[in-house]
Parts: structure tokens; sequence; C-alpha cells
């Protein structure tokens, strides 16, 4: 496994020559080895078009390429950290809940109202996350964090899962996304979690959801 989890809000990558590792910015916490950290400024393997992307989406969250021979050991901010396996397929995820991801995969940015119309753009501006969402696509690992622990939801036909939207992660699979509102449009003022709103997830594939509704 790239990622290896040491304890719940540590994991530990293993770097040989020819491999490379992407991290959140002050995201190390210790190394071995001959392992080199540089500003990344292509944006990951999206290059500069996901540079500019993530930019144009308010997700700019800075990385670092870390590569070389050695293990380095990634954290932050003592979230809880969550190792997701992909194979092949694509994640999305939030941008400041990256803490590394493996190199082969290729990063993107994804609108959210691609996916969920226009209450998609609504679920941005309510619960305070980015109209836009980044995507991992390939074969590796993502490292990712959240408050209060991860659990893994599984998403099949005629099996939808209704989220809070703050207290979604990620998701992976044949998945789309929709807002809906449990309560009158004018109970909602002031309302920004879960009893106002819900986030449908519908097709297959799996819904990342974290304890707590606090953001990074």
């Amino acid at each position: 496994m790239p990622f290896r989890e040491i304890n719940s809000k540590m994991v530990e990558a293993v770097l040989a020559p020819g491999r490379k590792v992407f991290s959140q910015r002050g995201a190390m916490l210790a190394y071995r080895g001959e392992v080199s950290f540089t500003p990344n400024i292509q944006g990951g393997q999206g290059g500069l078009a996901s540079m500019i992307g993530r930019r144009v989406a308010g997700e700019a969250v800075p990385l670092m390429t870390v590569e070389g021979s050695g293990t380095v050991m990634f954290g932050h901010g003592g979230h809880h950290v969550q190792v997701i396996e992909l194979s092949g397929d694509t994640l999305y995820v939030e941008a400041d809940r990256l803490l590394a991801f493996d190199g082969t995969l290729r990063q993107g940015t994804m609108f959210m109202g691609s996916q969920g119309g226009v209450m998609g753009m609504v679920r941005g501006q309510v619960s305070g996350q980015g109209l836009f969402t980044t995507t991992l696509t390939g074969h590796g690992s993502v490292a990712v964090m959240a408050h209060g622990g991860v659990v893994e939801l599984p998403i099949a036909p005629g099996r939808e899962v209704h989220v809070d939207p703050q207290a979604y992660v990620a998701h992976h699979g044949e998945v789309r996304n929709k807002l809906s509102t449990a309560v009158g449009w004018r109970d909602m003022v002031g309302r920004g979690s879960g009893e106002a709103f819900q986030l449908e997830l519908s097709g297959s594939g799996a819904v990342y959801v974290q304890a707590s509704e606090e953001k990074l």
C-alpha cells in the first residue's frame, strides 16, 4: 500500500526513485532518507489547466512535490486521516481535505453544478463548501482529512444516500448529487446543516462522511 496508516491521524509513504507524491503544504511531520520537498506550481499531474482551474475555483491549496528515496510521515492539524484506494476510477473531494496523494493520479476540477444543476450551485453557497470539487483519477492512493473519523457508505441503484452537505468528505463511482430541502425556504433562513438541507447521492459507488460538521 503506497500510504500506510500509522494511527488515525498519521500516514506514512514509502518513496523510491521514480515515484512521486503530492502533499498539502505543511503536511510533512517527519521523514527518513534522501527526500526532497519542492513547491508545486503545475497543479499536480493535471498541469497548467488544473492549476488555473483550482485558482478559479478558489481551491488553490498549495501543494508540495515529494520525491526521493525514504519514508515520509504526513498529518495536519490533528485531523483524522482516511486512506482511499483508487483502481482506475475518479474520486471527488474538497481540495482542502486532501492531505497527500499518489503522483500517478491525475488531478482536475469539476464544477458541482455540472452534476447537481442549479441545486449543486446552491449546495456550495449554503454549506460553505466550494462550487468546485477536486477530482483525482487513476490507480493509486489518496489520504484525505476529516473531523472525528470517517465512515464509507455504499451507494447502489435504488439505494441512494442522503448526507448533510457539511458532513460530506468525498465520493467515487458513477454517482450523481442533488441538493434537496427538508423544510420550506422560509424556514431555512439561518440554517446550514442537514436539518434544512440534504445532499442526495444516487447511482453506484460510495460516499465518505465525517463525524463532525466542522469545516477544515
